[in-house]
């Protein structure tokens, strides 16, 4: 039986986008834009007590981990939601919880017997 593995680099990327999903506010930035599409600063930070920059900045970690991107619209700078990291993180814990439903079965069939 082949044992189901994330290799390095996956685990590695996905430890970055777990990371920047860790923050409140940079994951409420991720619910913005699943739920609105690309989207300015300024509509980002509408209706919240959150600066400008702060949001940037945010906005930042989210792309370093390739969760956003930014987009140019005329003067305008849009971000919108990459959906491929997210997708690669899921499947690096699908992995991870593969070998553990494994390692499981091999404990139990070694206490029953």
């Amino acid at each position: 039986m082949s044992k189901p593995s994330a290799s390095k680099p996956s685990l590695f990327r996905s430890a970055r986008v777990f990371a920047a999903l860790s923050d409140e506010t940079r994951l409420r930035l991720v619910v913005a834009l699943c739920a609105g599409g690309a989207m300015s600063i300024a509509q980002l930070t509408g209706g919240t007590d959150i600066s400008r920059q702060a949001v940037t900045k945010h906005l930042q970690v989210l792309a370093e981990a390739g969760l956003v991107r930014d987009l140019k619209a005329g003067r305008e700078r849009l971000w919108e939601f990459e959906p491929a990291q997210l997708d690669e993180a899921r499947r690096s814990l699908d992995a991870i919880a593969q070998q553990w439903d494994q390692a499981l079965l091999r404990l139990k069939a070694f206490v029953e017997d």
